[in-house]
């Protein structure tokens, strides 16, 4: 995977690209298409469609690149424009993804903190059914988990991809770790440790 490219890097390839420079364009392509393929699978029914979607989303954005602020790095745009094409691909595939809806309450104030999942985790067992876990929930909290917990952008790089406020951003994060605790729960907990709080959202 290629090293991520430093904010001021960054800033003059996107600079160059929005004036026509192919080659400036064909960098951010290469700085980022490892990291965009990663998130879209985990939106995607097979390998193939996060190909695809991928590959499509870097030809919109080439596209829409003057309409790029620069308000935000480039990869947060740019994975709005990779998830979109993912869901537009799955709608093609009724069914090939269905989840699980799970309750939506207001949270005020949610401390921006991973309860008891490490979504890094080690191991190939637990990384699997993680990997499974995050793929069921639904799209909202999928998006937020992925973002912070596996990209690790921050709350408000995070917030801002998905055009969220950060209150509302953290309450969707909040929800997807503890529907991932609760789905892994008997892989990482011990017999002292509590279970997962009453009412928390879980998967189906």
């Amino acid at each position: 995977m290629s090293e991520l490219l430093s904010k001021s890097e960054e800033e003059a390839l996107v600079s160059r690209a929005k004036s026509g420079d192919g080659t400036a364009y064909e960098a951010l392509v290469r700085h980022n298409a490892d990291r965009l393929y990663a998130v879209v699978l985990r939106f995607s029914a097979t390998e193939s469609d996060a190909e695809e979607a991928t590959q499509e989303a870097f030809l919109r954005a080439w596209r829409s690149i003057g309409r790029f602020r620069g308000d935000a790095r480039f990869f947060t745009w740019l994975y709005r424009i990779g998830v979109n094409e993912a869901k537009r691909i799955l709608d093609r595939r009724p069914g090939a993804d269905v989840v699980a809806s799970t309750e939506e309450r207001r949270i005020d104030d949610v401390a921006d903190e991973a309860p008891h999942v490490d979504v890094q985790a080690e191991g190939t067992e637990l990384r699997e059914v993680l990997e499974q876990a995050i793929r069921r929930l639904p799209d909202k909290y999928r998006a937020a988990v992925v973002l912070r917990d596996v990209e690790g952008l921050s709350t408000a790089e995070a917030a801002e991809a998905l055009g969220l406020r950060e209150a509302a951003f953290k309450s969707r994060l909040h929800r997807g770790r503890m529907a991932l605790r609760a789905a892994v729960a008997h892989y990482v907990l011990d017999d002292d440790d509590p279970l997962p709080e009453p009412g928390a959202p879980e998967l189906s």
